[in-house]
């Protein structure tokens, strides 16, 4: 088996989407018998989250209000340069995903607490991820080739923010994101076009109503409106006027993000004026689902509330795609309980919230071995890395969160992948069928 010995392990303070430092990473390895190059780098930027659960992976931040308001990541940088690097450099590795899980224990093992709090879940990451880089490089394959390793990849259906709330927009509606699915499309470029379209058909239907078109954090509209349920009405007339039907072409999909709506155990809906118990909400989306061709509903209720989540499940299950965020974060422990219980049908993957590549694996591998489905998703805080989209592409999840068709950050994403899929030619396979199958 082919090794590489990493030569050099460098991190820096870089800028995200929203103008908040993160770490960005590069590791270098040399591989003695390589024929083509000798030397490998990888680089990774890790992303950062507004909106996040309790039980996430530690991000370390320096806290000193004198440099970026205290957001600073000088501390976790210096943990890379000065720790990891050290315990890393010379060793040799194999150029596999079974080096990469020997390079991610010795990180966990490194940090030795639960949530990576000593080093930092963002440092940890970053090297993780800039070590698979270099792997794939060493081996002279593409990202999302490494990753899969022997999984048939497939490019996932977009699940595109096209209209923000909650904490990614100021003064716009309660729930965080309303999305719009591409099922009907045949391709992922498809896919892409057609949503690009109703993007700028929302955007041309909002200012003619003398709403506001100015942007969240993930690149969707932030009107200031009346109700949760006027934004999906504004995303059906959209779709329309683009010239497609919402339900044989696009479904909605929704984050609510109802962790961030729990207050002394009910959910407050302030742009409603609203104050509902969890089986009042369950209700709240059972009437959307009625209504409305919704395929997804993303953390629905409060990361805490459990019993809500398990009736919630009982309810619309069978129905619709019930995805844990904050109540999974990634985390394989936790996911564990979701099984046992009964609780959701889907999981978001964001590496993260659980701080490196093999733990992520991990979880997407128990997830589909419990026919639960995995979306691969950002964060709100982004930079223009694309490890995301390989990743999707790698383990065939099927479906991606990644942000309007609007600000670098997002788009990059799309980009990679229109240019895996372009690799792949005849071997390119779109997992919308897969997903419309779902709904019959």
């Amino acid at each position: 088996m082919q090794k590489t010995k990493i030569e050099n392990i460098h991190a820096r303070e870089i800028l995200d989407s929203r103008g908040t430092p993160t770490v960005e990473v590069e590791v270098e390895t040399y591989c003695s018998k390589s024929l083509r190059s000798k030397c490998n780098i990888g680089r990774a930027a890790v992303p950062s989250g507004a909106s996040t659960g309790a039980f996430e992976a530690h991000e370390l931040r320096d806290g000193d209000k004198k440099r970026y308001l205290g957001k600073g990541v000088l501390r976790a940088v210096q943990n890379i340069n000065d720790i990891i690097s050290k315990k890393l450099i010379s060793k040799d590795v194999e150029v596999s995903l079974n080096g990469q899980k020997e390079i991610d224990r010795i990180l966990i093992e490194l940090d030795g607490t639960e949530n990576k709090s000593k080093l930092g879940a963002n440092a940890i990451l970053g090297v993780s991820l800039a070590m698979a880089r270099a792997l794939a490089n060493a081996k002279h394959v593409h990202l999302y080739q490494f990753l899969g390793d022997r999984i048939t990849p497939s490019l996932p259906v977009p699940m595109m923010n096209i209209l923000n709330g909650g904490k990614h927009a100021l003064d716009s509606v309660d729930l965080q994101e309303f999305m719009i699915m591409p099922l009907g499309a045949k391709s992922f470029s498809e896919a892409v076009r057609s949503c690009c379209e109703v993007y700028q058909s929302l955007k041309s239907l909002l200012y003619s109503k003398g709403l506001n078109t100015s942007v969240g954090d993930e690149g969707g509209f932030a009107p200031s409106l009346k109700s949760n349920k006027e934004a999906i009405e504004l995303i059906l007339q959209a779709i329309e006027k683009a010239g497609y039907k919402a339900g044989p072409d696009f479904y909605l999909t929704i984050d609510a993000a109802s962790t961030e709506l729990y207050k002394d155990g009910k959910y407050v809906l302030a742009k409603e004026g609203k104050i509902l118990t969890s089986d009042q909400m369950i209700d709240f989306y059972s009437d959307w689902v009625r209504q409305y061709p919704i395929f997804s509903i993303e953390d629905p209720l409060s990361e805490e509330d459990w019993s809500g989540w398990n009736n919630m499940t009982k309810a619309l299950g069978l129905k619709v795609q019930i995805v844990g965020d904050d109540l999974f974060v990634t985390n394989i422990k936790r996911l564990k309980r979701g099984v046992d219980e009964g609780t959701a049908n889907s999981i978001l993957i964001k590496l993260n919230q659980i701080g490196t590549l093999t733990e992520t694996l991990e979880t997407i591998e128990f997830a589909s071995k419990n026919k639960y489905k995995s979306i691969v998703s950002h964060r709100s805080g982004e930079t223009e890395d694309t490890f995301i989209s390989d990743l999707s592409v790698a383990v065939s999840c099927g479906q991606i969160k990644t942000g309007a068709p609007a600000r670098t950050d997002r788009v990059a994403k799309y980009n990679q992948l229109l240019r895996i899929e372009e690799a792949l030619g005849s071997k390119a396979v779109y997992g919308g069928s897969n997903l419309t199958a779902c709904l019959k």
